[in-house]
């Protein structure tokens, strides 16, 4: 299919073209022209008359099946523009979500994509009934005036019913967390920009081949895999990837999605190395937005530079202290940032990172474990190492055990008949 991309650029704050020429490829467009401008919003056009004027020539000439704006669009922008243009309007985030369709394959994850159209199609069903009534023809899929008010209702029914839905997926992954808890499993999230690499981290770190391209918002479908850190069992889940300016209502379509990082004991934000720091500075600040909408910048934060093997080392350790300044300057609190190559399986130093952070988490706790059956204490011993940190073991009548461990395996301890004690002060 054949489009024209239009983009208008705020006198303060230019729109990434590249960015948008790449979302338009991975919906599969073939882009015929790019059309910018730069100026203030229009508040019935968002461009310039005399830009729109611009575009409707173009249109006669090239004879695109659709105009894609890169900039977010009012409804009644869009109506306005579809009634000037004649052809078909979408603007980006209608455009994401086409690529949303297209990469979900789970049924939840199905469900977030039509619950994010169906948020984002309300507006345009409003305006088209306020049209209506005014006497103008609202030109919204063919409709009528009372078919569009039943389409209305259907909407609102419709998004009930996955909202329900959703909601049951969400206690169910509520059940499953608190389950592998209980086991001894750290929950580790990727979060971070489209297509920085976090799926292919997560085939590293769990020696998957879960399908991962170079294109923009490949996972839709959360993937959760275990490995071990140091014998410690984690788990890891991939997110969907997020992008600059991302509006509410896909934030909330996908909330069930994205709720795996704020339940997470450690977030990684992944970010790609080797682009422009400018690119790598505005990637790293919308994720930063993102996650203090989620409420996650209070969970323990290691960034996660990958692709190191496309750049030097000097560029790469002037990125991580250019990244460490800035958020500084934003008062976030980043545990650590590592580099890597997760196509490489380069991986060392942000599992050092992991070793280091594991143990400081608030589920690991001073415990005293008494064991007074010789020969279970391998047995405990390895169980521990499994979800904590030995520290000392005291043989005797019976042996004493000092640990850090997971509090959510003290049953799991104590099914084995040994006596757990809470230390109130660090063991050392």
């Amino acid at each position: 299919m054949k489009v024209i991309g239009v983009i208008r650029h705020s006198p303060r704050r230019k729109v990434n073209k590249a960015e948008f020429e790449e979302l338009l490829r991975s919906a599969g467009y073939e882009v015929l022209t790019i059309v910018e401008q730069v100026r203030e919003e229009h508040p019935k056009y968002n461009i310039g008359p005399g830009k729109l004027q611009e575009i409707k020539k173009l249109i006669e000439e090239l004879k695109p099946d659709k105009i894609i704006f890169a900039n977010q669009l009012t409804p009644s922008q869009a109506f306005n523009i579809a009634k000037e243009l004649r052809v078909g309007i979408i603007d980006k985030w209608q455009l994401v979500l086409e690529i949303f369709e297209k990469r979900a394959h789970s049924k939840e994850a199905k469900l977030q994509v039509e619950l994010a159209n169906l948020r984002y199609e309300l507006p345009l069903v409003r305006e088209a009934i306020r049209r209506a009534k005014m006497g103008e023809q609202p030109g919204f899929k063919g409709m009528g005036e009372y078919q569009i008010h039943q389409y209305l209702k259907h909407i609102r029914y419709r998004m009930g019913k996955i909202r329900r839905e959703l909601e049951r997926v969400r206690k169910d992954r509520e059940v499953k967390r608190k389950r592998r808890e209980e086991v001894g499993f750290i929950l580790i999230a990727l979060a971070g920009y489209t297509n920085a690499g976090k799926s292919t981290l997560l085939n590293a770190l769990a020696r998957e081949e879960i399908p991962a391209k170079d294109q923009m918002f490949t996972t839709l479908d959360t993937t959760t895999r275990r490995f071990k850190v140091n014998q410690k069992r984690v788990l890891v889940t991939d997110t969907v990837g997020f992008i600059d300016d991302l509006p509410p209502f896909i934030v909330e379509a996908f909330h069930s999605t994205l709720e795996e990082i704020t339940k997470a004991d450690i977030v990684l934000l992944v970010l790609d190395v080797s682009e422009a720091w400018n690119e790598i500075r505005r990637k790293f600040l919308a994720s930063l937005k993102i996650l203090r909408e989620l409420k996650a910048l209070d969970k323990p934060i290691i960034v996660v530079l990958n692709k190191q093997d496309l750049t030097t080392k000097v560029d790469v350790e002037d990125k991580k202290r250019a990244i460490k300044e800035l958020a500084d300057k934003r008062g976030v609190v980043i545990f650590d940032v590592v580099s890597i190559s997760a196509k490489l399986n380069q991986l060392e130093e942000l599992c050092n990172a992991l070793e280091r952070i594991i143990i400081t988490l608030p589920k690991y706790k001073p415990f005293e474990i008494i064991v007074r059956e010789r020969d279970k204490v391998s047995q405990v011993v390895a169980l521990i190492n499994s979800i904590g940190e030995v520290m000392s073991v005291e043989y005797g009548e019976f042996t004493k055990i000092l640990a850090y461990i997971q509090v959510g395996m003290i049953k799991s301890l104590t099914k084995l008949g040994v006596e757990v004690r809470y230390l109130p002060v660090n063991v050392q």
